[in-house]
């Protein structure tokens, strides 16, 4: 249990950041699974339309710095090379 009047204050922010950034990453998540469930079922259209969304989503985690600017590079390409392949 924290002491100071600042460590109860830190503690409190965290858990308020902590659930937004869960929010924030679930969401990213189930916008990817609907572009993959797109191209499993051969909708180019509709693909190419959720890879923009979830692009959007997959960036704003990176500046947000919930992943690592890497691993949102890597997401977007291999989901964009995927969508290209229909």
């Amino acid at each position: 249990m924290a002491n100071h009047k600042s460590a109860v204050k830190r503690t409190r922010q965290n858990k308020i950041r902590n659930e937004r950034n869960t929010v924030k990453r679930s969401a990213t998540r189930t916008a990817i699974k609907k572009v993959r469930e797109a191209i499993e079922a051969g909708d180019k259209a509709k693909a190419n339309e959720l890879l923009v969304n979830a692009q959007k989503l997959i960036a704003k985690l990176a500046k947000a710095n919930i992943v690592k600017k890497n691993n949102a590079s890597r997401k977007t390409s291999r989901l964009a090379s995927q969508v290209s392949k229909l």
